[in-house]
C-alpha cells in the first residue's frame, strides 16, 4: 500500500513543495510499486527482511522523526528571474593570460551565460528528481532531505552515500540505478544496494543550520540517525570531497550497525606530512616517490576559495546576488575536474555535459545555498586529507584526477582495517559524476567480502 497525505508545505524556505505522510508497517514493495513511487513520489516501506541487512519497523515516528514525502516544484517566476540577471551580468574585462591562471576565463563564462539564459532547461533535471523518492525528515532540529531507492532484490546492502562542495545530489544520480539494480547494468541480485543519498545541511533542500555546530562530526552522527529511523539495523557509507571527510568521522565514531566505509578521497595523510603541507614547512625526509608526489599534488593546489569560506563565509553575499559570480566560483579551480568542468563551456567533449554542471550550479541559485553550503568549511575542525582514529573496516578508490593520489602505504597506515585499495585508469573529484561505472564497480567490490555469513 502507498500512504500519501497532500500538505502544501513549502520546504526550507527554498520554494519547493512538500507532501506530507507517514508509512504504513509492512508494506511490500515490488518491481511494479517501486516504479510507481518514482512516478508519483509517495513514501512507501519495504518489508522484505534480509538475513544480513534486515530492516526493523518500530512503532509510528512521532511528528518530529516523521519521513515526509518531498516534491520538487520551483516556480516559473524563479526561473524567469534567473534568465534575466544572467541577461543583466556586467561583465569584467578580458584576462591578460591565455590561461585559467588567472580564474575562469571570460569566454568560458559568457559561454556557460549564453547557454544558461537561453537554451538550459531546469525542468528536465527536476523531473527526474521528483521520478526518485525523495523525503525530509527532521533530525537536531533541522529537515534534511534525502533521496531513499529501495532495490527489488533481496538482501540488498544498505548505503548512505554523501556529496561534496561544490557539489550535491546531483553528483550521485548515475549511481543510483546501477547500485539498485546491479542485473540492469551487469552486476548479480547480490550486488544490490538499497541506496540513500542525504543533502548536507545548508545544500540543496536539506534546511540551512540557523545555529552554529554543524560540523562534519555532527553531520556523521545525523546520518546515523538517518539510517536507524530508516529501520536498517546494519549498513555501510561512502563519499568523495567533505562527503569522504563525513564518512571517515563516521567510522572514527564507528556507531552500532555501521560495517565499514568507502572512499574516493582518503584522508590518510600521515599528521607530520599534513602539517608540512599546510604550513609551508619542507618537505619531510624518508618519503618514497608516490608519497612524495602526493605531497606535492596538494600542496601545489589552489585553495584560496576555502580560506574565505573557512573565515568569513558570510561576505560571500554575491554567491545568492549573481547567478554568473556563483557559476564562476563553482567552475573555478585549479584542480583537474573543475577545469574539466570549465573546457565544457569553452567548447571541448568531456566526462560531463554543460547541462550536467547547470543542472548543480542551478540547484544552488534556486535553493540560495551559495552562503550556506560555505559555511561548512568554518564549521569544520578536523583535518581534511588526514582524519584519524578509523577503526572499522575501509575501502579505498584512488583516481588519477582526485586532488591528490592516496598512497596504498598512507592508506594502510591511516586505515588498520583495509579491506579494498584500488587506483583507476580514469576520473577525478567527482568520481559518481564523472566516471559512474568506474565508482559503481568499486562500491561493488570494496563491500563484496561483508555480504558473506
Amino acid at each position: 500500500m502507498i500512504l500519501a497525505l497532500s500538505l502544501g508545505l513549502t520546504a526550507c524556505g527554498n520554494n519547493a513543495n512538500v507532501n506530507g505522510g507517514q508509512p504504513k508497517k509492512n508494506s511490500q514493495v515490488n518491481q511494479q510499486e517501486n516504479q510507481q513511487v518514482f512516478k508519483q513520489v509517495n513514501l512507501q516501506v519495504n518489508s522484505h527482511e534480509s538475513k544480513i541487512f534486515q530492516t526493523e519497523n518500530k512503532e509510528q515516528p512521532t511528528d518530529k522523526k516523521a519521513i515526509r514525502p518531498f516534491h520538487v516544484n520551483i516556480p516559473e517566476a524563479e526561473l524567469t528571474e534567473l534568465r534575466n540577471r544572467i541577461k543583466a551580468t556586467r561583465w569584467p574585462e578580458k584576462e591578460p593570460v591565455s590561461d585559467q591562471s588567472h580564474g575562469a576565463q571570460l569566454a568560458t563564462i559568457q559561454s556557460l551565460a549564453k547557454y544558461w539564459a537561453n537554451d538550459y532547461d531546469w525542468r528536465k533535471i527536476e523531473t527526474k528528481l521528483n521520478s526518485l523518492p525523495q523525503f525530509i525528515t527532521e533530525i537536531d532540529g533541522l529537515d534534511i532531505h534525502f533521496i531513499h531507492v529501495r532495490s527489488k532484490h533481496k538482501n540488498a546492502m544498505p548505503i548512505i552515500v554523501t556529496h561534496g562542495w561544490p557539489g550535491s545530489i546531483i553528483e550521485q544520480l548515475k549511481i543510483i540505478d546501477p547500485l539498485v539494480n546491479p542485473t540492469a547494468h551487469g552486476g548479480k541480485e547480490s550486488d544490490a544496494f538499497d541506496v540513500v543519498i542525504p543533502s548536507i545541511p545548508g545544500y540543496g533542500f536539506s534546511e540551512k543550520p540557523s545555529t552554529v555546530g554543524w560540523g562534519p562530526d555532527h553531520i556523521a552522527r545525523a546520518w546515523d540517525v538517518l539510517m536507524k529511523r530508516l529501520g536498517y539495523k546494519k549498513y555501510v557509507a561512502q563519499g568523495g570531497d567533505w562527503g569522504a571527510v563525513v564518512t571517515d568521522l563516521m567510522g572514527v565514531q564507528a556507531p552500532k550497525g555501521l560495517l565499514a566505509i568507502h572512499t574516493n578521497m582518503a584522508g590518510v595523510i600521515p599528521p607530520a606530512v599534513d602539517a608540512a603541507i599546510w604550513s609551508g614547512a619542507p618537505m619531510p625526509s624518508g618519503l618514497s616517490a608516490e608519497e612524495q608526489k602526493a605531497f606535492n599534488q596538494v600542496r601545489e593546489n589552489k585553495f584560496g576559495y576555502s580560506y574565505i569560506m573557512g573565515t568569513r563565509p558570510q561576505s560571500l553575499t554575491g554567491l545568492v546576488d549573481s547567478p554568473i559570480g556563483l557559476a564562476s566560483i563553482m567552475i573555478d579551480h585549479d584542480w583537474k575536474s573543475y577545469a574539466l568542468i570549465s573546457r565544457v563551456f569553452a567548447g571541448q567533449k568531456e566526462g560531463l555535459t554543460r547541462d550536467d554542471i547547470l543542472d548543480n550550479i542551478s540547484l544552488f541559485w534556486l535553493t540560495k545555498t551559495g552562503v550556506s553550503s560555505s559555511r561548512l568549511y568554518l564549521e569544520n575542525k578536523f583535518p581534511f586529507f588526514a582524519v584519524k582514529g578509523v577503526k572499522i573496516p575501509v575501502a579505498v578508490s584512488v583516481f588519477p584526477d582526485e586532488l591528490y593520489e592516496a598512497p596504498k602505504s598512507w592508506a594502510m597506515k591511516a586505515y588498520p582495517k583495509l579491506i579494498h585499495y584500488n587506483k583507476l585508469p580514469k576520473g577525478g573529484h567527482f568520481a559518481a559524476w564523472e566516471q559512474p561505472k568506474f565508482l559503481t564497480t568499486e562500491i561493488r567490490t570494496a563491500f563484496k567480502s561483508l555480504r558473506q555469513g
